[in-house]
This record gives C-alpha cells, sequence and structure tokens, in this order.
C-alpha cells in the first residue's frame, strides 16, 4: 500500500519562501517520476512542477518558472518543492503525485497525497 504524504505548508507573507516536502512510502521498488499540483478555491487542480527520476529532468508551469525549484532524493522517495519569491495568487493546497514502478511489471500506478494548505498573504 503506497503511502504518500506532504509537509511543510503554512502562512508566509507576500514574497516570503516555504519548502514543501513530499515523501512516498509503502514497498516501492523506484519512482517514474514526481510532481506537485495545486489548487485554489473555486479552480481546477493545475501541474506546477515535474521531476523524472531516471534522469531528474523538470518542468514548470509558467506562473512559477524562476521562482519555484522541483528537487528530490530517491533514495529516500522524496520530493521537495522550493518556494520563492510567494504572491498571493500562489495560494492553494499543493499536492504531490508520485508515479510508482513495479519491479516486475513496470508502471503501477500514480498516487497522491492528502494535500498541504499554502497561504500567502498580501
Amino acid at each position: 500500500q503506497v503511502h504518500v504524504v506532504e509537509s511543510g505548508g503554512g502562512l508566509v507573507q507576500t514574497g516570503g519562501s516555504l519548502r514543501l516536502s513530499c515523501v512516498a512510502s509503502g514497498g516501492i521498488f523506484s519512482t517514474n517520476a514526481m510532481h506537485w499540483y495545486r489548487q485554489a478555491p473555486g479552480k481546477q487542480r493545475e501541474l506546477v512542477a515535474t521531476i523524472t527520476s531516471s534522469s531528474s529532468n523538470t518542468n514548470y508551469a509558467d506562473s512559477v518558472k524562476g521562482r519555484f525549484i522541483i528537487f528530490s532524493d530517491n533514495t529516500k522517495n522524496t520530493v521537495y518543492l522550493q518556494m520563492n519569491s510567494l504572491k498571493p495568487e500562489d495560494t492553494a493546497v499543493y499536492y504531490c503525485n508520485v508515479e510508482v514502478m513495479d519491479k516486475r511489471w513496470g508502471y503501477q500506478g500514480a498516487y497522491w497525497g492528502q494535500g498541504t494548505q499554502v497561504t500567502v498573504s498580501s
């Protein structure tokens, strides 16, 4: 049973920084990629950042490029999101999504965490 847990959210002023963490556990052989999504009230969930596990290639939403950094520790099945120069429009629940690989069968599935609230005050 794969379990994904995010942490690190909170309240911060405009221009401040936060670092989110996400740990995946539960007999994971390896991961294919890890993602951060966010969902603001009344809006659809959007992809914020992605990192691939094999090559550590990263990709970002235009709205966070140059401000957010995604990085990971594959030995710990952990992904981080360093968020700098935060804006009120970054306020949302941030979710981690982890793509898990099975040793025998390949792609196993994508698993979500419960989310962590980030609030940026103006």
